[in-house]
């Protein structure tokens, strides 16, 4: 009776084993898939993260950046060494915002904005750096500014909700009819449409002017913005001229006019009444000059008192001269050719100079000019197959221009 009631027992037993191993057993089965996903919070910026965002400042490069930040050298080598990455770290912008997350003291991530359409992002894995460039376009959104100007362009631009970007941007549209050292005085007005770009509801900085109308000592001037089926942008007039001359009104980023073109001066050096056949542009030894206008490299080095100079024959009988150089630009020598505006040499003070200053002379058919006002000949307008396409598209702008009343608070 006791060895029956033993194997009912035991029978019993073995019966309800599988009812209490088989639920144990069920976690088992997915460890290999745990394995698998390990990795992954590795990949992953850990909870306990910073973020820095760093304004490049001039003459900044990473390497200085990484050192002022006190993050390890061998991290910025090793993001280089990846493919197609090296250039687009390099060259940084003054101005421009890096995004860098950190983690106990190391770069786990790094972030450029290339383009306003392409992103950079660098991350660190569980096998080092990982790069891609997202196609990460900004939101554009359309803004109308006005303002009337008090003590300067860029006070007024500031009074009316935009930066920096917006008041160069007029400066150069309208350059080549205002003289924005000089001709702007208390009174005058400005309507602008500019484009703001944003990412992910952030304000990131001003973009292109739409069109823009400028009132200058009683005068009116207008322009929009066409973009030509070859990609090129430009400034016109509601009629397609071009705001642009064929040559620039000054050549250079100056502070101040040292001297006016004057035919009887009082030579500051050598005492005596001699002509001034140019203008003086004061600035700092090392500001990069321009080429005026398109043309040839005729004569560059030492003459008697314009020290270090250039001078450019653009044809049709026209000369620029560039004077009191401190040094030429890389790639410019006698018989090169020249764009405007492009880079031609820097500012000093060789020669005859009392302190650094641009000395430029605009002659034609060898008679001395007055660069400031001397008439510039007119850039090519718009083309005529063009022409119906800007008409239809800029009169929209025009008019919300001329319908605008001129404010110092605007609305989006």
């Amino acid at each position: 009776m006791q060895l029956a009631c033993c194997a009912v027992l035991a029978w019993a037993w073995w019966r309800a084993t599988p009812a209490i191993y088989i639920p144990p057993a069920l976690p088992a089965a997915p460890k290999p898939l745990i394995a698998a996903v390990a990795p992954l919070p590795v990949q992953a910026a850990p909870a306990d993260t910073t973020d820095v965002a760093v304004v490049v400042r001039a003459r900044d490069t990473l390497d200085s950046i990484f050192r002022r930040l006190k993050l390890d050298l061998a991290d910025l080598a090793s993001m280089r060494a990846l493919p197609g990455v090296r250039q687009k770290l390099d060259s940084l912008r003054p101005g421009e915002e890096l995004r860098l997350t950190e983690h106990e003291g190391d770069l786990v991530g790094f972030e450029r904005r290339l383009s306003t359409s392409d992103t950079l992002k660098i991350r660190r894995d569980a096998h080092g750096f990982v790069a891609d460039v997202l196609d990460d376009p900004l939101e554009t959104r359309e803004r109308t500014a006005s303002a009337v100007i008090d003590r300067s362009l860029f006070d007024a631009v500031a009074a009316a909700g935009a930066h920096n970007q917006t008041a160069l941007a007029l400066a150069q549209i309208f350059g080549w009819d205002i003289d924005f050292a000089l001709d702007i005085r208390p009174g005058d007005s400005f309507v602008v449409t500019y484009e703001e770009l944003y990412e992910n509801g952030r304000y990131v900085k001003d973009g292109p002017v739409l069109a823009a109308l400028f009132r200058n000592n009683g005068r009116v001037y207008r322009a929009a913005r066409y973009v030509d089926p070859t990609g090129s942008a430009n400034y016109y007039t509601p009629e397609g001229k071009s705001l642009r001359r064929a040559f620039l009104r000054t050549p250079v980023d100056f502070t101040r006019v040292s001297s006016t073109f004057d035919l009887h001066r009082m030579h500051p050096i050598l005492n005596t009444i001699r002509a001034h056949k140019g203008v003086d542009y004061a600035a700092p030894i090392g500001t990069p000059v321009h080429a005026a206008g398109a043309g040839r490299v005729r004569f560059m080095g030492l003459k008697g008192g314009y020290g270090n100079v250039v001078e450019i024959d653009h044809s049709q009988g026209i000369v620029t001269v560039y004077g009191h150089l401190s040094r030429f630009a890389p790639g410019v020598y006698v018989g090169s050719r020249v764009s405007q505006g492009e880079l031609i040499a820097f500012v000093g003070m060789t020669g005859l100079a009392t302190g650094p200053h641009l000395h430029y002379e605009y002659r034609v058919d060898g008679v001395f000019k007055d660069p400031q006002s001397v008439h510039l000949p007119d850039a090519l307008p718009i083309e005529s197959d063009w022409l119906e396409d800007f008409q239809q598209r800029s009169a929209p702008l025009f008019a919300s221009l001329d319908g605008a009343s001129v404010i110092t608070l605007v609305s989006r």
